[in-house]
């Protein structure tokens, strides 16, 4: 029988792996940002977006663009397919992430 922590460890080791997947996704869309619209990228705070000094309020446009899904209006193909893929992993990510949380609830009750 498998045991359920080591369950809920695997599930753990999931999601982190799509996190960096997904940190990787929005960095590669950062520099195509910066080749494809410079004004959207210094909107977004792009430059700083992964650094300590970097603007949160810009950071949340980023994600409410992308969100939103105003990429769509985009001229750059590109750009809106890694977008169309960070938005993906963004959804994947937060549900992983949700079961880790339901799975830590369900762990410590069932233990």
């Amino acid at each position: 029988m498998i045991s359920t922590v080591a369950l809920f460890w695997a599930l753990c080791v999931v999601c982190l792996i799509n996190m960096a997947r997904y940190f990787s996704s929005l960095r590669a869309l950062l520099v195509v940002l910066r080749g494809c619209d410079p004004l959207l990228y210094q909107y977004v705070d792009g430059g700083g977006f992964f650094t300590s000094h970097g603007q949160p309020s810009k950071q949340v446009r980023l994600v409410r663009y992308i969100w939103k899904r105003l990429y769509l209006d985009h001229h750059d193909e590109e750009f809106i397919r890694r977008c169309e893929r960070v938005r993906g992993q963004f959804v994947l990510t937060s549900s992983l992430c949700a079961m880790v949380m339901i799975s830590l609830v369900g762990l410590a009750i069932w233990h």
